[in-house]
């Protein structure tokens, strides 16, 4: 919303400069964008007076006007065509800088002839697209004057953000209530007196709405004004609406943008000679209709939409725009004024569906003062007949405007209560009678409050006791502390949600990128991992490809790997954690976290080839996870039992026990990534967050270190084939803390898998190594010697294996 200091203070008596209102308007709410004042950027041009004008000597178009401009008389050179002896233009001396282009006027001989400054457009002067005469001043123009000034340029312009339900401050007259109440200056308000008519004009305002749709528009307000003469508007009204950023366009269309400008009043002006029959209607259109709106384009309108129409169709869409068929022109001489009340959510959907953005729109759609129709018709009225002559006919009135008698009982206390405020009564109810509230007399330490008209977006005591807060300021609420409570402090986080944060960065700190992505999916998709199930079917989705809750985090994450291989990247590591479904109860729902890889495995270097990823990457992973989050990574079992989207004998579970599936990892069927466009071989995990062990207070669980060396003895069992590694480690394992002399097994890892010469067929070789950490003392050879007999026993009577010689 812009307007200038000096519109504001035509309803506002206060001596205060823009600085001060622009920093009160902000602490009200309607906070200011800029303030801009053009006097130091106009300060070098000046009124000037063209004394004689003669023809260029060296050119046909151009003439050689002699200018005075109150301090000396120049030669300036000119090919605007109005230019002309006596008139009076803006003169622009060298080394002005030009509004309109930037540029830096310098001296140079135009044809021969050396002008000493120049006289200036208004696209030049940055107030219009006119380019094709320079500015004519009115007569009366001092000359030698500031520029500014004389075109009323001067005065500052505010630039306030106003929020959505705020609609009476989008006029200057609303800005100007909230200011009074803030104690900025003195509301100015005069009654708006009613201009009498000359009996009934020839056309009348209607209402044509069944009674289910009489909401579109309740109330609607007509004039005729006979006899006028539309031409510009005078110097002071093309000079405000320029100062706002509109552009003049002629006296009749001036008028109605100022009074939508002052009262937030959007009205329209019709040809009165261009439309059909004596009746114009408010009425919801007819499917099939059109109108050409003013902006040049033709719009076809539906049986939602409102419109202004008279015997012979639609003339103007009603709340948005007027029609180019009854538009008024230079030959207008009766005009119909026309003013209505119009239903905002309907006038904002036909705005959206239209795509037209007016004025006129902005306004009813955040809320149009109920009570203002005729006064904002009579102010109309008023100003064409001064402007524009003419003579009015009596008003035409049909329907009501939308009444809303509530009351809001306040109590002043609860100032403080809701906001923290320890305001007097007395100044609670000044504030709300200021701002039309019209509080009553305390009875029971409560007043009744009426809601004006124009404030759509007061609902109950608590918007009242904001309006006190917001006029007397929230700087002013005292800042209070919370109470900090006599008791030991919990962590924000819970354990489960410390686990999703480390496997985050545990998964980022071995190279993967994270994603986040929806947890819905196409149902294609979701059958191919387990999902599709109908309880998991959105009654409503957001789009048709997204329709299933999804049973994993790979299919999202394989569609993101898909856009970028097609863009291009070839070798990268994604990763997510969040929910995954498998019904729609509660419980149902997990936590998981999942990865995948596509390429090849480490940089391009010239002392090691990189190699495709394979299923061990991913287990690799996997185990990583389990670790970082404290699970039981080395006592998982190892299954081949993966998923069906995985490549069977290229993949593989890890269980807890012989019931819990913690994780599953492997190579993805070629199937799955064919689905995503995927051509390339994709490593994969998937964790299920929720089934790894909690560690007691959410930390990791460290062995004791010690100061003795450890001892580190390799073995070599002799197995059947058939038998999975991963059971004889953790048969190793599982002797940890049971060592002679409290000596306990730090590590057991797989080295060497061996087939071949010396050993018998249907029969592998294992090499294990196995690290002792000592406990308390240094073992002795026979303890070291009983803790390789007990490993070797172990492992004999649980799978049958025995040392190779």
């Amino acid at each position: 919303m812009k307007f200038t200091l000096g519109w504001l203070r035509e309803f506002l008596d206060t001596e205060a400069g823009a600085d001060e209102i622009a920093d009160r308007l902000t602490m009200l709410g309607h906070e200011v964008e800029s303030i801009s004042d053009r006097t130091a950027e106009l300060a070098p041009f000046v009124v000037a007076r063209v004394a004689a004008a003669r023809p260029h000597p060296n050119a046909d178009r151009l003439q050689v006007c002699r200018v005075d401009t109150g301090r000396e008389t120049l030669d300036v050179v000119c090919g605007a065509p109005n230019a002309r002896a006596g008139m009076k233009g803006v003169f622009a001396p060298i080394g002005a800088r030009i509004p309109g282009t930037g540029a830096v006027l310098e001296k140079r001989d135009i044809r021969g002839v050396a002008g000493a400054g120049m006289l200036c457009s208004e696209r030049e002067m940055g107030l219009s697209d006119s380019h094709e005469g320079i500015i004519e001043l009115p007569d009366d123009s001092p000359v030698g004057a500031p520029f500014a000034a004389a075109a009323g340029l001067d005065d500052p312009v505010i630039d306030a953000a106003i929020t959505p339900e705020r609609g009476d401050c989008l006029g200057v007259l609303g800005l100007a209530r909230d200011l009074a109440a803030a104690g900025v200056g003195r509301f100015l308000n005069p009654p708006v007196e009613p201009v009498p008519g000359a009996g009934a004009g020839r056309i009348a305002a209607g209402l044509d709405f069944a009674p289910d749709a009489a909401g579109a528009c309740p109330l609607f307000v007509g004039r005729c004004i006979s006899g006028v003469r539309d031409g510009p508007s005078p110097a002071w009204l093309r000079n405000r609406l320029r100062a706002v950023g509109l552009r003049p366009i002629s006296a009749l269309v001036d008028i109605t943008n100022l009074v939508t400008l002052e009262r937030a009043r959007p009205l329209h002006v019709f040809d009165a000679d261009k439309l059909s029959g004596a009746v114009l209607r408010a009425r919801l259109a007819r499917d099939g209709e059109t109108v050409e709106a003013l902006d040049g384009k033709t719009y076809a309108l539906d049986a939602e939409m409102t419109v202004i129409a008279d015997d012979a169709g639609p003339a103007a869409i009603a709340g948005i725009m007027g029609g180019a068929a009854t538009a008024c022109s230079e030959d207008t001489s009766n005009v119909f004024l026309e003013a209505a009340w119009f239903d905002p959510a309907r006038t904002a959907a036909t705005g959206r569906k239209l795509r037209i953005e007016s004025d006129a729109r902005y306004r009813f759609e955040r809320g149009v003062d109920r009570a203002g129709t005729v006064d904002g018709a009579e102010q109309a009225t008023r100003l064409i007949l001064e402007l524009c002559g003419g003579e009015a006919g009596d008003l035409s009135v049909a329907g009501t405007a939308p009444r809303d008698d509530r009351e809001i009982l306040f109590r002043p206390d609860r100032v403080h209560a809701l906001g923290g405020l320890k305001a007097a009564a007395d100044r609670s109810l000044r504030i709300l009678d200021s701002l039309g509230f019209a509080p009553g007399a305390l009875e029971n330490g409560a007043a009744r409050c009426r809601v004006p008209s124009w404030r759509h977006d007061i609902d109950g005591e608590a918007d009242l006791v904001e309006e006190a807060l917001r006029v007397v300021g929230y700087d002013a609420i005292p800042p209070v502390s919370p109470p900090r409570p006599r008791a030991v402090a919990r962590p924000a986080l819970d354990p489960r949600q410390r686990r999703e944060r480390r496997a985050r960065r545990a998964l980022a700190a071995r190279g993967f990128l994270e994603c986040v992505t929806w947890s819905f999916l196409n149902g294609d998709r979701a059958r191919l991992f387990g999902g599709g199930a109908p309880e998991l079917r959105l009654a409503n989705p957001i789009g048709a490809h997204l329709s299933d809750m999804r049973p994993s985090l790979l299919p999202n994450l394989l569609a993101a790997a898909a856009r970028n291989r097609a863009r291009g990247q070839e070798d990268f590591a994604l990763f997510e954690v969040g929910p995954i479904y498998s019904g729609r109860t509660p419980e149902a729902q997990s936590t998981a976290a999942a990865g995948i890889r596509i390429g090849a495995t480490g940089p391009r270097h010239w002392l090691e080839a990189p190699r495709p990823v394979d299923a061990f990457d991913a287990k690799a992973d996997a185990l990583a996870l389990v670790a970082a989050l404290d699970g039981p990574a080395s006592n998982l079992r190892t299954a081949a039992d993966a998923p069906g989207w995985y490549h069977p004998g290229q993949s593989g579970g890890l269980r807890l026990g012989t019931k819990t599936a913690l994780a599953w990892f492997g190579m993805l069927h070629p199937r799955a990534a064919a689905a995503f466009d995927l051509a390339d071989p994709v490593a994969a995990f998937e964790i299920v967050l929720d089934r790894v062990p909690l560690s007691r207070g959410g930390a990791r669980s460290r062995g004791a270190e010690s100061d003795l060396q450890p001892i580190r003895r390799d073995f070599a069992f002799v197995v059947d084939a058939a038998l999975p590694a991963d059971d004889l480690l953790r048969t190793i394992r599982g002797l940890s803390g049971k060592l002679p002399g409290k000596h306990t097994l730090t590590d057991v890892a797989l080295f060497d898998d061996y087939r071949g010469d010396g050993v018998e067929a249907g029969r592998k070789s294992l090499a294990v190594s196995v690290t002792i950490q000592p406990g308390d003392r240094t073992p002795t050879d026979a303890e070291i010697r009983a803790a390789v007999d007990a490993i070797v026993a172990r492992v004999a009577k649980a799978a049958g294996a025995v040392l190779r010689s």
